[in-house]
């Protein structure tokens, strides 16, 4: 197992945890799986903790640990649920985790993968809107590498590859400016979630999750 790499998904069942897991197929020996989690979605879940032998598989949802619990029976992979069961599988010292839980759920497990002192992707950006200093003074005390692999962060990350601060007066991030772009400030102290459940997005749907502000 030299040379193997230990990884957690925190997410798996979403976008980014599905993207990572794609990308471990491809050199599938190189990885073991610790942890992977969802919110509830136990059947999804636990098809990926047996495709990739996880040794545990937490639904942050505890109503769906029943399902989850009976999906895993015969298997050697652990199931667990609840807030508590999230950080306690990112406290098993992976030596990679992916932090793809969405909002400020994710920052809990995001904190006791970071205290581990191993390296984290973030894709959780509500994290550090919420806790960014916190976070960072946790990467500071552990020694920990802190990934962003959300798309705005990255493409910065990117851009200053082989640089340095010193050398960066401003960085300018564009947008469309999304559906309420040519609204007034008045306008918008009137906009309902249902208004920006239905406004049309360009390339995704992004759900009421993420669209009710």
């Amino acid at each position: 197992m030299a040379g193997v790499r230990s990884i957690s998904v925190f997410g798996a069942t979403g976008s980014v945890g599905l993207s990572t897991l794609d990308l471990i197929r491809l050199n599938r020996e190189d990885y073991t799986i610790i942890a992977l989690t969802a919110n509830g979605n136990a059947a999804e879940l636990a098809r990926l903790a047996i495709e990739f032998d996880a040794a545990i598989a937490v639904v942050a949802d505890e109503a769906a640990y029943p399902a989850l619990k009976e999906a895993l029976a015969g298997t050697s992979i652990e199931a667990a649920a609840g807030a508590d069961a999230l950080v306690a599988a990112a406290r098993r010292g992976a030596d990679w985790t992916m932090a793809a839980i969405v909002g400020t759920a994710g920052l809990a497990p995001t904190l006791a993968a970071i205290e581990g002192g191993r390296t984290v992707a973030l894709a959780n950006k509500e994290s550090l809107v919420s806790a960014g200093a916190m976070m960072m003074a946790a990467v500071v005390q552990s020694g920990a590498t802190l990934l962003p692999v959300d798309s705005e962060h990255n493409a910065i990350f990117q851009c200053l590859a082989g640089g340095s601060l010193d050398q960066v007066r401003k960085i300018t991030l564009t947008a469309s400016g999304g559906p309420f772009r040519a609204f007034s400030l008045d306008q918008m102290r009137g906009v309902t979630p249902a208004q920006a459940r239905s406004a049309p997005i360009p390339n995704w749907d992004m759900g009421a999750k993420n669209q009710r502000r």
